[in-house]
């Protein structure tokens, strides 16, 4: 449920309980951590057992979009209207205390909940999987060989509108107690990033040489959120950070 201040109201299965104060329900907290993002973790129930599968994921305003073999148990269950939960999550740090219980760690992450829909429509399914592959690498979609309406029947398509939401944040450094001064032992922050890594051309495929201008968002060193962030605003897109 949103109001129409740009927040999530939580209720009972959405509401930060541990630590209240990390919780945020705003869009652009929730907004900032999904679009750090490209994996999520759906969780569902299918004959009363609990499954959660990770996939890649993409969100458009207060919509989330996820996709995959047409076969698949997941979608087929989810796009028939069942509740889901949809969870990302980022570590950003290991904090370092000098007693067992001040160890901590510094992250990222949103629950977002919701029932999904199947999207039958070809032409909206060729639309999003367009819109998915642009907003990754801008223009590159021109350059590819244009999707058939076979290819795309090899997939399935879900959308869900998110009904509520809440983001946790940690972004602290060590919680000493009392009982810690006596102990000399060493206490700090271990900062934790993802960053794009070399590129491997494939061999024997495609034109050779450095990536193109489509993929320069994915320099060599760069963080990957920055990179994402990068990436949806060559597209055109709003982004919160």
């Amino acid at each position: 449920m949103s109001p129409p201040d740009g927040s999530f109201t939580p209720t009972a299965r959405s509401q930060v309980r541990r630590r209240p104060q990390r919780g945020h329900y705003d869009e652009a907290a929730v907004y900032g951590v999904l679009d750090a993002g490209i994996m999520a973790h759906v969780g569902y129930v299918i004959d009363g057992q609990p499954f959660v599968t990770p996939t890649a994921y993409w969100r458009e305003d207060r919509k989330l979009y996820w996709h995959g073999a047409a076969a698949s148990r997941m979608l087929a269950t989810v796009a028939e209207g069942a509740p889901v939960c949809v969870t990302v999550s980022f570590l950003d740090g290991f904090v370092v205390g000098r007693s067992g219980i001040t160890h901590s760690l510094n992250y990222r992450s949103v629950m977002a909940f919701g029932r999904a829909r199947l999207v039958s429509d070809l032409a909206e399914v060729r639309a999003a999987m367009d819109a998915f592959i642009g907003r990754l690498y801008a223009g590159r979609p021109l350059k590819l060989r244009p999707t058939t309406d076979d290819d795309l029947r090899r997939i399935a398509l879900v959308e869900m509108e998110i009904e509520e939401a809440s983001a946790k944040i940690k972004d602290t450094g060590v919680t000493d107690l009392p009982a810690d001064d006596a102990w000399a032992a060493w206490c700090g922050v271990f900062p934790v990033e993802t960053r794009i890594g070399a590129p491997l051309p494939e061999p024997g495929m495609g034109s050779g040489g450095p990536p193109t201008a489509d993929l320069a968002p994915y320099a060599e060193g760069t963080r990957l959120d920055s990179a994402l962030t990068a990436a949806a605003q060559a597209y055109g897109l709003p982004v919160s950070t």
